[in-house]
């Protein structure tokens, strides 16, 4: 295994097309679970130049305006150009009702452990859930620093102190290890729209960049920039306006940047989009949580756990834990810790962390936070998966 590399990752504004559809999605899953936190829907969005077009399938006991909830999204993320806006877009919906389920209509918090045991997935995948002390969130060092410039992007653009910006933007951080450990800021790439091409220019955008958006994300970093670090800002020139009347978006297309920047595994399955029945989503928020409270144990300064699971079965049929050499008791050992000590069935899943009712509690909007800046390491919100309420049981 490597211990000198240097390694990148990249984030995205809420702007992005990709991000865009995710928060749409989730959004639509917000408001379902918030009229009736036992209803079920499957949605996926796609954006283009003045078009949506949403794809969703679900239980029919919900009275949803699924048009008007993208409308007000794409409004809220600050879309507001010609070729694309919450009030012109055409909005084109396949809507599927699903079959009634009763297998699934059910109230976790009232059943049994052999209740729990019969409430099978329904469908097939496998997820992996990291964490290291690289970070106070857990994370890695990239995914961490590529998200908290992205962020500042768009603080910049809402608070009008960068008021030329528009909400697509891109980063991407380098930082090269040395014995496995972060060593120093290889590269920063910050690509920002802008709504004119001549307003500012180039140089006075790289400039205002540095200044309002580089320098305060790296203010309180233990690891800065030096003189050697590479630093990229728009460098094709000026990025006009971006969003989807320049490029395309779907819903699920940035899974490495929702978890851990290709640092670590992640599921080729979307997370956003769906109800807290798909274990191809919650199952993801386990592993976190599982990985999470063994670095934060110290058993390990990293941890990868992966889940497999298989259609008709409540448990995962396998649980694999990677520590990378950095462990300090044997990886199968840690493995037995967990199916011991944690619960890693769909219904026990949704019930520890209380999946179906968050939405409500949060006011209808809670899903919708996490299709931007990462599902997990956030830091920025209460999210039951990053809670370390599990490290006394090492």
């Amino acid at each position: 295994m490597k211990k000198d590399f240097m390694f990148t990752s990249e984030s995205v504004t809420e702007g992005h097309p990709d991000k865009l559809c995710d928060q749409i999605s989730d959004a639509i899953v917000d408001r379902f679970l918030q009229q009736d936190p036992y209803s079920r829907v499957i949605t996926e969005c796609a954006v283009s130049t003045g078009i949506v077009f949403l794809a969703a399938r679900f239980e029919p006991n919900t009275n949803v305006d699924f048009t008007n909830i993208a409308r007000q999204v794409i409004e809220q993320v600050g879309y507001e150009h010609k070729e694309f806006n919450g009030k012109t877009c055409s909005i084109l919906t396949s809507l599927r009702e699903l079959p009634f389920d009763t297998h699934h209509l059910f109230d976790e918090n009232t059943l049994s452990d052999a209740e729990i045991e019969k409430i099978t997935v329904n469908n097939q995948v496998t997820v992996f859930g990291f964490a290291c002390n690289q970070t106070s969130s857990f994370m890695p060092l990239p995914i961490w620093l590529a998200h908290k410039l992205a962020k500042q992007i768009t603080q910049v653009r809402r608070q009008k102190i960068l008021p030329y910006l528009t909400p697509d933007g891109k980063t991407q951080i380098g930082v090269e290890y040395k014995n496995r450990r972060p060593y120093r800021i290889h590269s920063i790439t910050v690509i920002a729209s802008q709504n004119k091409a001549s307003k500012p220019e180039l140089q006075q955008l790289q400039d205002d960049i540095r200044e309002t958006v580089i320098s305060p994300v790296f203010q309180n970093e233990d690891i800065k920039p030096d003189a050697q670090t590479r630093i990229f800002i728009n460098p094709d020139g000026p990025f006009i306006r971006g969003g989807p009347g320049l490029h395309s978006g779907l819903t699920g297309r940035k899974n490495a940047i929702d978890t851990y920047g290709e640092y670590s595994k992640h599921s080729g399955s979307a997370l956003s989009g769906k109800d807290p029945i798909r274990i191809d989503r919650i199952g993801a928020y386990i592993a976190r949580y599982a990985a999470k409270n063994i670095v934060a144990a110290k058993l390990a300064d990293e941890c990868e756990v992966q889940l497999s699971y298989s259609i008709g079965l409540s448990r995962p049929v396998s649980v694999q834990v990677e520590t990378f050499g950095t462990g300090k008791i044997g990886d199968e050992e840690i493995t037995i810790l967990l199916e011991k000590y944690f619960d890693f069935r769909l219904a026990g899943i949704i019930k520890q962390f209380n999946l179906r009712h968050l939405p409500s509690l949060n006011k209808g909007c809670f899903y919708r936070k996490l299709a931007a800046y990462g599902h997990v390491g956030r830091m920025d919100l209460e999210l039951p998966w990053e809670k370390l309420d599990k490290v006394d049981v090492f």
